[in-house]
Parts: structure tokens; C-alpha cells; sequence
């Protein structure tokens, strides 16, 4: 995973959103959480209002604040920000992509639009070169997500030829399972100097080896600095080791699969982890038993305790 000059490395913390008691954005967190991911965790780079941003259950309203904030906290300390703009309409992903410019995002992201889907691969990339259009000046990079969006489009099939429809096209935030998929759209983006961020988690590994540049996901707000002892491991072809983190990922992750991991739980952890109040999530997802989180937590303890929290990739 070695820098590639205009390519996104390494990892980037597709963030939460802090909500209040009420369920209101929490603002005034996001200056502290910054700070967090950057000294405790070595991660630079952040992917706001995408799935584990609760993105699709926030107004535009506050998906511009969000934006805006992580903008103006995030300048002089981060490297990429990334906003999520997607939406189930094409003016309402418009305007967060004309929005994120103005803010001074350095990218914007969208999934599929995914209640009226788009039916094959050229429908998809019309969308995608509309949304480009309100910010021609943002590197766009389409989120492939299908286990949620259920559209159920090749990601390889969807970037062939897209360079002629979307100048701005610089890559694909790749989250579903398939890794034959993976390695085609591996194929196609590499030629092109364009970025492929991995985004299962756990399985991060067997997507370094086929040639991502980088991983986006959610894991790495609390686990950013053991992941990046991962990552300089493969770097390095320590092998042995990479898998051996890996796969103490995995436990702590099929750990909590045991006991409802998602979401919610995801969120809960991070505020136990982090001690920032990530507040509850948004219906209609239900708040998290805090002695489940708490238990993963635990076991998520023994693995960080192996690892100093400051690594970064070299």
C-alpha cells in the first residue's frame, strides 16, 4: 500500500455522528474528536455521513452542519475529508455536493441511489456524472455498498468506461463481499492511478494482497492504531504478522457478532473506547444494551493493550 501521488492510503475512519440525549447533532464533539483520531489513533483522513454516520437518517440540514464542522475542525489537522452526499434523490445529492464544496471538503462519496433503483450500469453512471456536475472541482468516488443499498450492480461494471462521463472520478469505497469483484475493479483503477478504499473491515487483509490503496471503514475510529500496525506489517512483508492482527480482529469482531453487533453497538463502543459521548443512535434503530458493548469492550481491551495507540504507516 504504497503512497501513490493524488491516491487515498492508508486508513481512512468513516466517522460517527455524536447525537445528543434528544437525538439533536452534538456539534461541539466533533472538535475533540479530531483531536482524538489523530493523537490516539494515527488515522488522518475521515469519511463523514456515510452508513456508520447515520447519513440516510439525517435532514440535509444537518448533514450540512455535520460537514461543515468536520471542515472547519478538520483543516491544518486532517488530510482527506470526504463527505458522503448521497441521497435517494438526484437534486438532494446535488445540493450536499455544491455544499461540501463550498465548505472545503477535499472529496465527495455517494452510494446508489437504492429505493428506485437504477437498473444497469449506464443508469448508475448518469446519476453519478449528474452529481459530479454540482461540484466538477471535488474528486468523486462512487460507495459501493450492496448489502444495504440491495443494488446489486458489479462495482467493475459500473466503472467501465465512467473516466468518459465523470472527469472528477477518482475511485470507489468498495464494501461488499465479493473479492472477485474487488480484484476487477482493482484491475480497472490501477492504470489510472485511482483509489480503491476497502471497506469490510475484517477482512482487510485479503483486499491489501489484491491491491487496495486504502481502507475506509468504521472499525478504525477505536482500532485505527492497531491497524496500523497491520498495515506496516504488510508494508514491510511481515506477513505472519499481519495476519496474526487480522485474525485478533476477527475474534474481537465474531465476538460481538455473538451479541448484536451493529450500529448501535459500533457506536456505543466508541464512546466507551474514546470516552467522547457519541449519544444514541437515531431511530429506527434501537440504543444498544451498554452491558453487551461493555462486554465487547473487554475483549477489544486485550488486543489494544498489545499496541501503542499513536502508529501511523510509513
Amino acid at each position: 500500500m504504497d503512497s501513490v501521488v493524488g491516491q487515498l492510503t492508508g486508513l481512512v475512519a468513516a466517522t460517527f455522528t455524536p447525537l445528543t440525549a434528544k437525538g439533536e447533532p452534538n456539534l461541539g464533539v466533533i472538535k475533540q474528536y479530531v483531536e482524538y483520531l489523530v493523537e490516539k489513533q494515527g488515522v488522518r483522513s475521515v469519511f463523514v455521513n456515510g452508513t456508520t454516520g447515520e447519513g440516510c437518517s439525517l435532514n440535509l440540514e444537518e448533514r450540512k452542519q455535520l460537514a461543515e464542522e468536520w471542515c472547519r475542525q478538520g483543516k491544518g489537522k486532517l488530510d482527506q475529508i470526504i463527505i458522503h452526499v448521497g441521497c435517494l434523490n438526484l437534486k438532494d445529492s446535488q445540493e450536499l455536493a455544491r455544499h461540501a464544496a463550498s465548505v472545503g471538503a477535499d472529496a465527495i462519496s455517494l452510494i446508489s441511489p437504492f429505493f428506485l433503483n437504477p437498473t444497469n450500469a449506464e443508469a448508475l453512471r448518469m446519476f453519478l456524472k449528474e452529481v459530479a456536475s454540482a461540484a466538477p472541482q471535488l474528486p468523486l468516488y462512487y460507495y459501493h455498498i450492496p448489502t444495504l443499498t440491495g443494488v446489486k450492480l458489479e462495482a467493475h461494471e459500473i466503472l467501465k468506461g465512467i473516466e468518459n462521463q465523470v472527469p472528477s472520478f477518482r475511485g470507489i469505497k468498495f464494501s461488499g463481499l465479493d473479492l472477485m469483484d474487488l480484484g476487477q475493479c482493482v484491475r480497472y483503477c490501477q492504470p489510472r492511478g485511482w483509489s480503491i478504499l476497502y471497506g469490510v473491515d475484517e477482512q482487510l487483509l485479503g483486499a491489501l494482497v489484491l491491491g487496495v490503496t486504502g481502507a475506509a471503514g468504521s472499525t478504525y475510529n477505536y482500532l485505527g492504531s492497531v491497524m496500523n500496525h497491520m498495515l506496516k506489517a504488510f508494508n514491510s512483508g511481515d506477513i505472519a504478522l499481519a495476519r496474526s492482527i487480522q485474525l485478533k480482529m476477527q475474534d474481537v469482531i465474531a465476538f460481538a457478532n455473538g451479541l448484536g453487533f451493529g450500529l448501535a453497538m459500533n457506536k456505543q463502543m466508541m464512546s466507551e473506547v474514546s470516552r467522547l459521548p457519541m449519544g444514541p443512535p437515531r431511530l429506527p434503530l434501537l440504543a444498544c444494551p451498554p452491558a453487551n458493548a461493555q462486554a465487547v469492550v473487554q475483549k477489544l481491551q486485550e488486543l489494544l493493550q498489545e499496541f501503542p495507540t499513536t502508529t501511523t504507516v510509513d
